[in-house]
């Protein structure tokens, strides 16, 4: 597995999972920032451009990233975030490992499997794998992605060296993926993300992951669309991250709305 580390200087660790068809400039901006106080692991998912293995599961991931943490960091760490693809493989993690992390952050991950989307996607594939080379192509697909115009050519790069059976694997199990009962054991502190854009099925799995995680916080992030906080403001996500480090809520479980300005605003709710 390959990594790429900030602040390895630093006592703590802070370990950010990209997400699916990304890398890891996914987190670059905010790895800059949070390298002055953290050593920052960004480690390159299975499959994805410079890995140095295939993608087999979201399963098998979360392994092998625990395995690593076991061998360098006595089997547990500070926190780990992840978005999407990398959500999914955080929550497998806290599934598998109860005590893996302290903190959790968990961005925009889906846990209701898309049956129909799952079986399209090797025959969409098929047809249109060839086009992701074409420049036009990668930007009409960069566009409906709403990531920021200065990290087009990182994706574009990156999204050419991926393998059609690697994308086609993780593109199934990001649609295909169930949370584990055994999820609602871990005992880290948990923060469910979800901006207030994305379609009704990722609002309900971060829902659902409340209901599941105990003593869990769910953020609403207002008018914001899927990924778009670490990918696009990653000054806020930074603020987030270090805000939730330095104060924990125990006890109750909240919804927060994330403005655009900063600004929170929060309710308890019984879950």
């Amino acid at each position: 597995m390959k990594i790429i580390e900030y602040g390895k200087a630093h006592e703590e660790v802070l370990l950010l999972l990209h997400g699916g068809g990304l890398s890891a400039w996914n987190y670059r901006d905010a790895a800059n920032q949070l390298k002055e106080n953290y050593h920052v692991i960004v480690p390159q998912l299975a499959g994805h451009a410079d890995s140095d293995c295939p993608f087999a599961s979201i399963e098998n991931q979360a392994k092998e990233i625990i395995d690593y943490i076991d061998k360098n960091f006595k089997g547990t760490i500070l926190a780990i975030g992840g978005l999407s693809l990398g959500g999914q493989v955080l929550i497998e993690m806290l599934a598998q490992r109860s005590d893996i992390c302290k903190f959790a952050f968990i961005e925009s991950a889906l846990i209701l499997p898309m049956k129909l989307t799952a079986a399209l996607i090797a025959p969409v594939l098929g047809m249109s794998y060839g086009l992701i080379k074409q420049k036009w192509f990668a930007k009409l697909q960069f566009k409906s992605l709403k990531i920021q115009a200065k990290l087009f050519e990182d994706y574009y790069r990156d999204t050419c060296k991926i393998q059609k059976h690697d994308m086609i694997r993780f593109l199934k199990a990001n649609a295909s993926y169930r949370m584990k009962p055994s999820l609602s054991e871990t005992t880290a502190n948990v923060t469910i993300l979800v901006g207030s854009k994305e379609r009704g099925n990722m609002r309900r799995s971060a829902e659902l992951l409340h209901a599941l995680i105990p003593n869990s916080k769910y953020q609403i992030l207002n008018g914001y669309s899927h990924g778009e906080l670490s990918l696009n403001h990653p000054n806020e996500y930074v603020e987030l991250l270090i805000n939730t480090l330095s104060t924990s809520n125990e006890g109750l479980r909240h919804t927060h709305t994330f403005a655009a300005d900063n600004q929170i605003t929060s309710k308890n709710r019984e879950i």
